[in-house]
């Protein structure tokens, strides 16, 4: 019976290191800062564009979208930085779930969010001047 539970017990172990062995949490950090630029831009792009050049024959529109997502690069930079400090061994480490899921979320939130939040300002600025 002990033979059979710590059978159990090591296959269970086994697997469980299997499993945090796959995840490199620097990688998937710098995959969703990646994508969460791409995101951005592409919002930024196609919604505060769209909003501002119709009111503008210059290149200006042009240069407030480099300067947007020029601007936005450091901050998701300090995502992926915080996460490239990781040991190999944290790397692989399951206890950073919580805190990468959060993290994750953040990007997200301001790849998804910030355009529409310049755009609202942008609009509420040019309802008033």
């Amino acid at each position: 019976m002990n033979k059979a539970l710590n059978s159990q017990s090591a296959q269970v172990a086994s697997v469980q290191a299997a499993s945090s062995a796959k995840v490199d949490w620097r990688k998937k950090m710098s995959d969703n800062v990646a994508y969460g630029l791409l995101v951005y831009t592409g919002l930024q792009i196609f919604v505060t564009m769209h909003e501002i050049q119709g009111t503008s024959a210059s290149i200006l529109p042009l240069f407030v979208l480099v300067v947007l997502v020029a601007a936005i690069i450091p901050l998701f930079r300090q995502f992926e930085r915080r996460w490239e400090a990781l040991t190999d061994e944290q790397a692989h480490n399951m206890a950073y779930k919580a805190a990468f899921r959060r993290d994750q979320i953040r990007v997200w939130l301001l790849a998804a969010i910030l355009p529409l939040v310049i755009t609202g300002v942008y609009r509420g600025l040019s309802m008033l001047f």
